[in-house]
C-alpha cells in the first residue's frame, strides 16, 4: 500500500511538473524606435518566413496575418492565431520579450507551452536581429479584431504533456554558422533552416511528431493536410540531384520544374508568399546550400 502512495505521489509530481507554466529567461527589450529601414527589413523576413501563407486565409477572404487557416495533421486539426497588432486578439500588446519567447521557446506570453504546429522549433534559430526586425514590423500592421478558434486536437496532446515533448525533442538554440564554409552557403543554410524552416514539412517524423534529423529533407509521404512531400535533397533518383541551379531558383522564384510541369499543393502558398520574395542573393544561397545536404534515395 505504501509502495503505490508513494507511485502515486511521484505520478502526480510529475504531472504537475509537466504541467507548470513555463519561466522565461530574462529577455531584453528595447526603448529605440525601430527606423523605417528595420521596419522593411523585417517585413521581408515575415514573408521569407512563411507568416502570410499560415497566419492568413486567404482561400476563406480572411484579413492580412488575421488568423484562422486549418492545417489538419496526424496530431489533430490546429488553426493559426491572429498575429496582427490588434491589442485584443492579436499581439499588439506583445514585448519583444513575449514575441522571442514565443519564436525561441514555444511559450507564449502566459507561460503556455506552444503544439509544434507552429514551427518555433525552426524559429528558434533566427538571429535576434532579425527577430526584432520582424516584431517590429508585425507591430506596424493593420489591427484586426479576431479572436483564435480552438485547435481540435486528441486528449493525450493537451497542454500538459507539451512539456514533456519540448523537454526530450525540442533544443532552442540560434543558428550558429559553420566555420569551414563560406558566407554564402551559411546564408543558405540559415535562410532553409530557420527561415522558410524546410525541415518542418520535408523531413519525416517520429511517433510522437518529432524531427528524425537524420532523414533530413528526405521528404513525406503523408504530409500536412494528408498530401505527399518531395524529397529535395540532392539525390539522383528520388531527389532534385538531376536538377542544376537555374533549374531549381526558376522552381523557387515562379514554381516551375524542370519538366514543364508546375509546383502544386501547399508549395503553392510557399512559392507565392515566400521563396518568391527572397532576394537573388537569397535565392542562390538557398540553391547552393540545398545542393550540399546529404542526399537521401527515399520518398
Amino acid at each position: 500500500m505504501r509502495r503505490c502512495l508513494l507511485i502515486l505521489f511521484f505520478l502526480l509530481v510529475t504531472l504537475w511538473w509537466l504541467s507548470r507554466p513555463g519561466s522565461l529567461p530574462a529577455l531584453a527589450d528595447s526603448n529605440e524606435t525601430p527606423t523605417e529601414e528595420e521596419i522593411r527589413r523585417g517585413e521581408y523576413l515575415i514573408n521569407v518566413a512563411g507568416c502570410v501563407s499560415c497566419h492568413t486565409d486567404a482561400g476563406n477572404g480572411g484579413a492580412y496575418l488575421a488568423g484562422g487557416l486549418k492545417l489538419d495533421t496526424p496530431f489533430g486539426s490546429f488553426f493559426a492565431p491572429n498575429i496582427t497588432a490588434d491589442e485584443e486578439t492579436g499581439i499588439g500588446l506583445w514585448s519583444f520579450g513575449d514575441f522571442a519567447g514565443a519564436m525561441h521557446l514555444g511559450i507564449s506570453p502566459a507561460g503556455e507551452r506552444y503544439y509544434p504546429a507552429f514551427p518555433y522549433t525552426s524559429y528558434t534559430q533566427i538571429n535576434s536581429s532579425d527577430l526584432r526586425a520582424m516584431y517590429a514590423y508585425l507591430q506596424t500592421t493593420t489591427p484586426v479584431k479576431q479572436r483564435n478558434e480552438r485547435h481540435d486536437t486528441p486528449w493525450y496532446t493537451n497542454r500538459f504533456a507539451l512539456r514533456g515533448w519540448q523537454t526530450i525533442f525540442f533544443k532552442p538554440g540560434v543558428f550558429q554558422p559553420a566555420a569551414d564554409k563560406d558566407e554564402t552557403w551559411n546564408r543558405g543554410a540559415y535562410i532553409v533552416h530557420a527561415l522558410t524552416h524546410c525541415s518542418e514539412c520535408h523531413t519525416p517524423r517520429n511517433a510522437f511528431g518529432a524531427s528524425r534529423p537524420a532523414l533530413f529533407l528526405g521528404g513525406v509521404g503523408e504530409g500536412p493536410d494528408g498530401d505527399p512531400v518531395p524529397n529535395v535533397t540532392p539525390s539522383k533518383s528520388h531527389g532534385i540531384g538531376d536538377w542544376d541551379e537555374d533549374e531549381l531558383l526558376l522552381y523557387l522564384e515562379e514554381g516551375e520544374l524542370p519538366d514543364g510541369d508546375y509546383a502544386g499543393g501547399a508549395m503553392v502558398d510557399v512559392i507565392e508568399n515566400s521563396t518568391s520574395a527572397l532576394t537573388p542573393t537569397d535565392l542562390q544561397a538557398v540553391a547552393k546550400y540545398l545542393f550540399t545536404v546529404p542526399a537521401l534515395d527515399s520518398n
